[in-house]
């Protein structure tokens, strides 16, 4: 058969050859290891936490070697496609510290837009490329058309695991398919020629020349050695639409964008073989591959399951909404991603994770564990290394956007506001009462009369009158300009008269001798005056609210009791 004749019958209007889409894409000018990475998302719907995994990876990878990290939409499934999906995963990513140096990136309007020589960065915009190489293909016997209706092809692809099981005749059904398949390679060019003078639609599909019992040794950067059986599927390379499929695409792209190194969840893996010859035919260099190991989840009988769309955090935005910071969540990630980050972070507390030498060898192999208490443990320190500015600029943009009448309050003063929240910070062991941003208001909503409330009683197993006596004793000595220990001396001596130990040592050693402690007087105080039992530094709170609003809260305490 003549190839060539082949080729130009079926892509007649394709003027640019391969040879002059080489010529636009030079290759990179980069110093020697630096890496070249991308995220290429399908604008489907919002940005997983599954997939800020390899995001985080590439990007790493990419800027700790002096090397480029960019941004391909693969938007070739244009029935999934989601409109605004591309720029709402780019401002996602954004707010998670994942910029790109070149690609699809948003310009001023807020719009995708081309930045850098290698794009257009949308795969749905570089269809000549693509069928400038399946010519190619068909031209030197490589691929081949099938004007098979898609409904047929989506039969000859799909193998249901599901339904082999419970079908004791799948095997049969299987060489049957195969068989199809096998027969589609048989035609003339006779009968292409009437296929394409009647208008019938075709694809085209790789001639595909393995052996699945031959197998192929492979390294994957994060898998090891591996043993890949050779591929014997004829996949569909060109859609009839002529848009191509992700197999075809990918390969293209990461060869003229200068891709190095791949970084993709494990599900991949049962195409690499696909990907390898495909390279191979293309005469394009393979980059290296990174398989990361897919997000797992503890399930109510605590059985792992992977993290799916469905599960509470899986949707970026989540974090967003829960007021969860996002170098917290990008920490925690880096837990997972990295063994030894903990250990690092320990020896370097007061560096950001960007510092962190990331190791592609100490990536896990298994599953990572997605955790909501770790993550909260790691929010937690976070938070409490953050200056009292920069809480409050966080809380303030997170209100803003949901819980708008906090924000105001927030706002309406904010030197009232930052010196609550600057109450325990800094030092070796800072306050640590604030794990997200929804946690803020509880925790300093009783500095304002307008979320003042007795949220918790008095401490059991003590007499009313002996609470009373000790918040009408108080007021009597109460002066707002005594120094902490005037004030606390104050207590103590309020403690002594009414039968409770002043000094907790001498508590500890005959508790029976007493109606309490100290302690105690002074949280029948902070109850009063914060309306909870654990609440910051009693006079630091009341040096805050002022002389006026703190002797009214312990008169109306009075009162009610």
């Amino acid at each position: 058969m003549d190839f060539n004749y082949l080729a130009d019958l079926l892509f007649p209007n394709l003027t640019e050859t391969t040879e002059d889409i080489e010529k636009r894409f030079p290759p990179r000018n980069l110093p020697e290891g630096a890496k070249v990475t991308r995220f290429a998302p399908s604008p489907t719907g919002f940005v997983h936490f599954g997939g800020l995994f390899p995001s985080m990876v590439a990007e790493r990878l990419a800027h700790q070697s002096g090397g480029v990290f960019y941004l391909r939409i693969e938007d070739t499934d244009a029935k999934r496609e989601v409109e605004g999906a591309a720029e709402g995963l780019i401002k996602t990513l954004s707010t998670y510290g994942i910029n790109f140096d070149e690609g699809a990136i948003l310009d001023e309007s807020g719009k995708v837009a081309d930045h850098g020589i290698y794009g257009p960065y949308k795969q749905s915009m570089r269809g000549p490329i693509y069928q400038a190489f399946a010519k190619k293909l068909i031209s030197e016997g490589k691929a081949y058309p099938c004007f098979t209706t898609e409904e047929e092809l989506d039969e000859l692809q799909q193998v249901n695991k599901k339904e082999e099981i419970k079908n004791t005749n799948w095997q049969e059904e299987a060489e049957a398919r195969r068989a199809k398949m096998l027969a589609g390679r048989n035609f003339t060019i006779e009968e292409v020629e009437e296929h394409l003078k009647a208008g019938h639609p075709f694809v085209v599909r790789i001639l595909a020349m393995g052996d699945p019992e031959k197998k192929t040794k492979f390294t994957d950067l994060v898998k090891g050695s591996l043993e890949i059986p050779e591929n014997d599927e004829d996949f569909v390379l060109l859609k009839s639409d002529g848009i191509p499929t992700y197999h075809f695409a990918h390969a293209i792209d990461d060869h003229f964008m200068g891709t190095t190194h791949v970084i993709r969840g494990e599900e991949w893996l049962p195409s690499l073989a696909k990907h390898i010859q495909l390279f191979s035919y293309l005469g394009f260099k393979l980059p290296k591959y990174m398989h990361i190991a897919q997000i797992m989840r503890l399930d109510e009988n605590g059985n792992k399951k992977k993290l799916s769309k469905r599960d509470m955090g899986a949707n970026m935005d989540d974090y967003t909404r829960m007021g969860y910071s996002p170098e917290a969540v990008c920490e925690y990630v880096m837990t997972l991603l990295n063994s030894n980050y903990e250990e690092w972070h320990a020896q370097n507390a007061d560096k950001p994770y960007t510092a962190f030498p990331f190791n592609i060898k100490k990536m896990s192999v298994s599953g990572c564990l997605f955790d909501f208490g770790k993550l909260n443990d790691v929010s937690k320190n976070i938070v409490s290394r953050m200056s009292a500015d920069e809480v409050y600029e966080k809380v303030v943009d997170w209100a803003q956007k949901f819980d708008k009448e906090f924000a105001v309050e927030l706002t309406s003063d904010e030197d009232f506001a930052k010196k609550i929240l600057a109450i325990g910070r800094g030092g070796k062991k800072p306050r640590k009462d604030i794990t997200t941003w929804v946690d803020v208001k509880p925790y300093m909503g009783f500095f304002y009369d307008k979320y003042f409330a007795m949220i918790d009683s008095y401490t059991e197993g003590f007499k009313k009158d002996d609470i009373k006596k000790t918040l009408v004793s108080f007021l009597e000595t109460y002066d707002a300009n005594d120094e902490m220990n005037v004030w606390f001396d104050k207590i103590k001596k309020i403690a002594e008269e009414l039968g409770f130990a002043s000094d907790m040592k001498a508590y500890k050693a005959n508790p029976a001798a007493y109606k309490g402690n100290v302690a105690d007087i002074s949280s029948f105080i902070r109850v009063a005056v914060t309306g909870k039992q654990n609440a910051p530094d009693l006079y630091t709170v009341m040096q805050i609210i002022g002389e006026q609003k703190t002797r009214a809260r312990i008169e109306n305490a009075i009162k009610a009791l």
